[in-house]
């Protein structure tokens, strides 16, 4: 990526199915994931943009997650335990984001 995105203009596609949001979602986990670790590897006084891209990325997992969440409340479904750990760490990690 040749410029660093804005979580403002973070667009996701709208046609996707529930498996290709969940597929995506993890995906997104797993970027997210590198990136951080990139930035933790890195020296402090080293200018790099691994923040930036992470916090489009939350973004962008969010408007997923939301997408799943809505296609699922479509069916009528009960939450699962599974959604409801999704939302715990969902929840965590928007406090740790408020607290870096």
């Amino acid at each position: 990526m040749s410029y660093t995105p804005k979580p403002e203009n973070v667009r996701v596609p709208n046609h996707l199915s529930d498996a290709e949001l969940q597929q995506a979602l993890e995906e997104l986990d797993s970027k997210i994931k590198t990136l951080q670790n990139r930035a933790h590897a890195t020296t402090a006084s080293s200018h790099h943009t691994y923040h930036e891209h992470v916090a489009a990325l939350e973004v962008k997992r969010a408007k997923l997650a939301e997408m799943l969440g809505r296609d699922t409340d479509s069916t009528n479904r009960a939450p699962s335990t599974w959604d409801e750990i999704r939302r715990g760490i969902d929840t965590l990690r928007d406090d740790l984001r408020n607290l870096i």
